[in-house]
């Protein structure tokens, strides 16, 4: 059974799911009646934070122009460019068991691609979602909906992945910001240029 989530919850993976060692991270939206005819590309991305909520220069920061860590840990399998169809619209990969035990935090993000230049912010995105699901057996292990809580943002922390001792958890975010995939680089401790 798939446990939805609220803004702010937490949740334990690893602990209540005993052998989830490999999740994909599935991500989804579509665009609402108040879009102004371009099309949207919205994009996820993954930060691998050290205990001081900072990635430590590209190899801890997956997306579409950089799909994988080193060690294969995390991987994004594709950029959406339109969000078409149903299910989900892009996935990232997280194998725990590879995840370097630096990387304390892993934040998953969507942004919208050229947002300003396009008129474009999340007040015309809806029903976005995020779930996780069990790499292995193909069980949906959550679900948070973010809602339609936001207006002029262009980014978004959708939920973040942390230790806790051995074990991994989950925490729905849904946190906004304006100035798209730099401010979220800058805000993780990245060069945003």
């Amino acid at each position: 059974m798939t446990i939805s989530l609220s803004k702010g919850q937490r949740i334990d993976l690893t602990k209540t799911n005993p052998g989830l060692e490999k999740v994909i991270i599935g991500l989804g939206w579509d665009t609402n009646k108040y879009s102004n005819g371009v099309d949207f590309d919205l994009d996820a991305s993954a930060f691998l934070l050290h205990e001081d909520g900072k990635a430590k220069g590209v190899e801890g920061f997956v997306f579409y122009g950089n799909t994988k860590t080193p060690n294969g840990s995390v991987l994004h399998t594709g950029d959406n460019r339109t969000g078409e169809g149903d299910g989900d619209d892009e996935q990232i990969k997280i194998n725990f068991a590879l995840i370097p035990a630096e990387v304390q935090r892993i934040g998953i993000t969507v942004t919208i691609y050229e947002a300003q230049a396009r008129s474009q912010n999340f007040g015309q995105v809806a029903n976005a979602f995020v779930r996780v699901v069990d790499e292995l057996s193909g069980r949906e292990v959550l679900r948070y909906d973010l809602g339609e809580d936001f207006s002029i943002e262009t980014a978004v922390v959708i939920c973040e992945l942390y230790r806790h001792g051995s074990e991994w958890k989950f925490q729905a975010v849904g946190s906004g910001f304006t100035g798209g995939l730099a401010a979220l680089c800058r805000n993780y401790g990245l060069d945003a240029q």
